[in-house]
This record gives C-alpha cells, sequence and structure tokens, in this order.
C-alpha cells in the first residue's frame, strides 16, 4: 500500500519563488495549496494559474485567495487543505513585501504595511497551521527571511525588521514544536524574482533562478528531514548556514575609560559561541563562559 499523498500550504505562491517551490513539490507528490492574493485587474489569477499549470502536469492542487495580513487567512488556509486532501503536511510562509526608501522617507504606514504582510502575515498563518501540526505531533515549517533580516540593508528598514522578527520567531516556534517532532526552519533565498529584478539589475548579478533554490526546499520538508531550528541561506545550487552568535563575555565597569577600553575589546573578539537558546546564552553569559 502506497504512503498517502503529503501536503503542504505555500502563501505567496502565486509567483516567484513559491510558484517554483509549488511545480518542485508537486512534481515530488505533495499536494499544494496555492496561496496568492486577488489583484483588480486580474483576469486569471497568479494563484489561479499555478493551479493550472500544477495539474496540467499531473500534479494536484487547490488555489486560496487570501491576504498575508488578514488574521482569517490561516485558519481558511488550514480549512481548505483539511477538505481538498484530508491532511496537511507541511506548510511554507512565503508571502512578502519589500520596499526601497530610506528610514528617513517612511512614513507610519509603510513601515506598518511591511510589518503587517511579512511578520504578522506569517504569524497569521502559522497560528491555526502550527498548532494542527503540534496536535498531530509531525509536520514541517519553513519561515522565508532573508539576508536582510541577518545584515540589515540599506533602504530596507521595515523589511529587514520584518525578516530579523522571523528568525526570532522560527527559533521559537523550533523550540515549541521538537517535543512533538515538528521541525521548523527559515530560509533566506537569493532569487531573480519581480520583488529582486532592479535591485539585481543595478548590481548587474546575472542567474539566481528561483528553481535553483526549490530543491534545498524540498528536502527541508522532506519526511526524513529532522533539521531544525537552522537559518538555511540559498542560491544557485549553494547552500549556507547562517546563525546567531555571541562572543565571550568580558567584564565592563569602573570609570568611563575603563568601560571604553573593554567595549573596543569586545567589538574586535571573535563572535563564536552558539547557544540552545535564549535562556541558555542568559546562562552561558552570567556564568562567563
Amino acid at each position: 500500500m502506497s504512503a498517502p499523498q503529503r501536503v503542504v500550504i505555500i502563501s505567496g505562491a502565486g509567483k516567484g519563488l513559491g510558484r517554483a517551490y509549488a511545480h518542485y513539490l508537486a512534481e515530488r507528490g505533495f499536494s499544494i495549496v496555492v496561496n496568492n492574493r486577488r489583484h483588480a485587474s486580474d483576469e486569471e489569477t497568479s494563484a489561479d494559474a499555478v493551479v493550472r499549470e500544477v495539474r496540467a502536469a499531473g500534479g494536484e492542487a487547490v488555489a486560496h485567495y487570501g491576504a498575508a495580513e488578514d488574521p482569517q487567512t490561516g485558519e481558511s488556509l488550514l480549512a481548505l487543505a483539511l477538505t481538498s486532501f484530508g491532511r496537511l503536511d507541511a506548510v511554507i510562509a512565503n508571502a512578502g513585501v519589500s520596499e526601497g526608501t530610506s528610514f528617513c522617507k517612511q512614513t507610519p504606514q509603510s513601515i506598518e504595511q511591511n510589518i503587517s504582510i511579512n511578520l504578522l502575515g506569517t504569524a497569521y498563518l502559522l497560528l491555526p497551521t502550527f498548532r494542527h501540526l503540534y496536535e498531530q505531533r509531525a509536520g514541517h515549517v519553513l519561515l522565508s527571511t532573508s539576508a536582510a533580516g541577518l545584515f540589515g540593508g540599506h533602504g530596507l528598514p521595515a523589511y529587514s525588521a520584518s525578516k530579523a522578527g522571523l528568525i526570532g520567531l522560527m527559533q521559537s516556534l523550533a523550540l515549541e514544536g521538537a517535543p512533538h517532532r515538528v521541525f521548523v526552519n527559515a530560509i533566506a533565498p537569493f532569487a531573480r524574482t519581480q520583488m529582486t529584478e532592479a535591485s539585481l539589475e543595478a548590481a548587474t548579478v546575472t542567474g539566481l533562478a528561483p528553481d535553483e533554490v526549490a530543491p534545498i526546499v524540498a528536502r527541508l520538508l522532506a519526511s526524513d528531514c529532522e533539521i531544525s531550528g537552522e537559518v538555511v541561506v540559498a542560491a544557485a545550487g549553494r547552500a549556507a548556514r547562517a546563525k546567531m552568535l555571541c562572543g565571550v563575555p568580558g567584564v565592563v565597569g569602573g570609570a568611563d575609560a575603563s568601560i571604553d577600553a573593554a567595549l573596543r575589546s569586545l567589538v574586535s573578539s571573535p563572535v563564536a559561541l552558539e547557544h540552545r537558546d535564549a535562556v541558555a546564552m542568559f546562562q552561558s553569559f552570567i556564568g562567563g563562559n
């Protein structure tokens, strides 16, 4: 008797990376719940187009049109997966929006839009779906972060903040999910998409097809993959691990001159210690290790 087909929800799957993930996973036996918002100008929604393409290639897929920042989208996606395919095995929180202006030119509304879609939209998706995987004691979750979330980027203040927030969310969910065999990771992809085309052209970068990231995504969702709590940088068939690290703590105290000298020493010292979670980091810090 063959194993049941696995089911994945992919938000922001109408274009770019999400579309590439949907096609690659469908080719490998996943049933796909394709999420992408409607636009007033659509003759055919991008979600419907991807579903049509997947089905034409012999796969199974259904479309969903909820906006990432809608708090009800996660519940609706979970219900659609269970109604259409009877199960849920994995979630890729891929929906996102970028920006291109300095912080000095931002408005409260532009910051709120970016945080709402990238960070809150991911949390809204995962509230019901992570809970479902947690209760069934099996599943995989992949969040889409960015190098900007790791290292910042000029002209990307709200985007960088939202993507950094996703790393903290991922690490917390990885710890919560571990006893229930829910494996949670984040991917920081470099790919040529509608969102990145202008910046890559300006940097005279060639290549970087979204299809080249999809195989790494597929392995992180594989039923036998038990990697969790990791940020994987991926592009052009290459991958690297990114990690929050801490240096060995030094004693800082006394007069201002002594504190200044200690701080200069700290910023030039190696950053090489890994910690399982915030409590472990605190214990190491207080203990001087």
